[in-house]
């Protein structure tokens, strides 16, 4: 168990093993949220938001028809080529 004391601005140092865990570093900003059962959860936000963008996209590669790293980078090779001819119209 880690403990936390809260100073008179409502500040906390995070824990050293806390931050190795959720690898936070400097700058990082830090995600609070209730569970169901009324558990407050903390979590990097950083890495919550890639989580979350990773299971929007899930299945998307293979809806699209793309199996390979080559084909995901001729795909944005391809969209990136679309966007700047798109931007000299």
């Amino acid at each position: 168990m880690n403990l936390a004391k809260v100073s008179a601005r409502g500040q906390i140092t995070v824990p050293l093993e806390i931050r190795r865990m959720l690898k936070l570093k400097s700058g990082d900003k830090i995600l609070f949220f209730q569970t169901h059962g009324g558990e407050i959860v903390v979590s990097n936000a950083s890495t919550a938001a890639i989580q979350r963008a990773q299971e929007a996209f899930a299945g998307a590669a293979e809806d699209m028809g793309v199996h390979s790293e080559d084909e995901v980078q001729a795909l944005v090779d391809e969209l990136r080529c679309g966007v700047r001819y798109a931007d000299t119209d």
